[in-house]
């Protein structure tokens, strides 16, 4: 039976990394879909470190603040899975979540790598479905997971708040670019990588995730913020000579 490898990148997130986990736990039966969990600790002060210990979680203690990718990359080396799925601590997931991302996974050996839908990230996968509480989230992904007529569709690039792909996918394109650290565009950089050596990609139609949105991000100097995304997306066409919006 395949496992998932779940890693989580964190950075004075705590309370965010605990509902991210509670959320894992709750829709996600370990025997039927076995995983490990793996949070990477951008040096938090909040006593994260000390909360995975308590849960007996594996977790990586970084000296400083590395950035997105490059703490992504450091779980990646420690994953054990067959599958490996990059996990903002900001997410909630919902019923029946992961069966329904590696459905789609496995559905053809061409497809390499595969995300949800959610209420919140840039391009295709953002989607509207109200809902007015947390009750009424999880309600909404319930239904749609009953809708086997929602079905994966190709997609150009996929959003890394939540992105699982196959090991094989990992061996051959190899780790993200930290030149994007601390972040953005790395997704989008990983995309085109993982199409350009022949793997399909799929948005998962049925599987409904919730997205707080840049947590991660100091959310307090917005100019600083979009020099840090303009900074990264021109770096990002230096690199292939593309545009990342035709992507969207």
């Amino acid at each position: 039976m395949k496992r998932t490898s779940i890693i989580i990148p964190t950075h004075n997130g705590l309370g965010l990394v605990q509902q991210t986990v509670d959320s894992i736990r709750r829709f996600t039966d370990e025997q039927k879909t076995p995983y490990e969990l793996i949070i990477v600790d951008n040096r938090s002060t909040d006593g994260t470190c000390e909360w995975c210990i308590r849960e007996r979680i594996p977790f990586i203690s970084l000296p400083y603040n590395t950035g997105f990718p490059a703490a992504c990359n450091k779980g990646l080396r420690m994953a054990s899975g067959d599958n490996l799925l990059l996990l903002n601590n900001d997410v909630i997931v919902s019923h029946g979540w992961l069966d329904g991302l590696l459905q789609s996974l496995y559905s053809s050996d061409e497809v390499g790598m595969v995300g949800p839908v959610t209420n919140y990230a840039s391009g295709r996968q953002q989607v509207q479905y109200p809902f007015d509480s947390m009750d009424e989230f999880h309600r909404v992904a319930k239904e749609l997971r009953n809708q086997p007529e929602l079905l994966a569709e190709p997609i150009l690039r996929l959003v890394g708040f939540c992105m699982l792909f196959k090991r094989d996918l990992y061996e051959r394109i190899g780790e993200l670019d930290e030149g994007f650290s601390p972040g953005h565009y790395e997704d989008d950089d990983y995309c085109l990588r993982a199409r350009m050596n022949g793997f399909i990609l799929l948005m998962c139609r049925s599987v409904f995730v919730h997205h707080l949105g840049s947590a991660s991000f100091n959310r307090s100097d917005p100019s600083a913020l979009q020099q840090l995304v303009e900074c990264n997306r021109q770096r990002f066409m230096g690199k292939w000579q593309i545009d990342p919006a035709v992507f969207i």
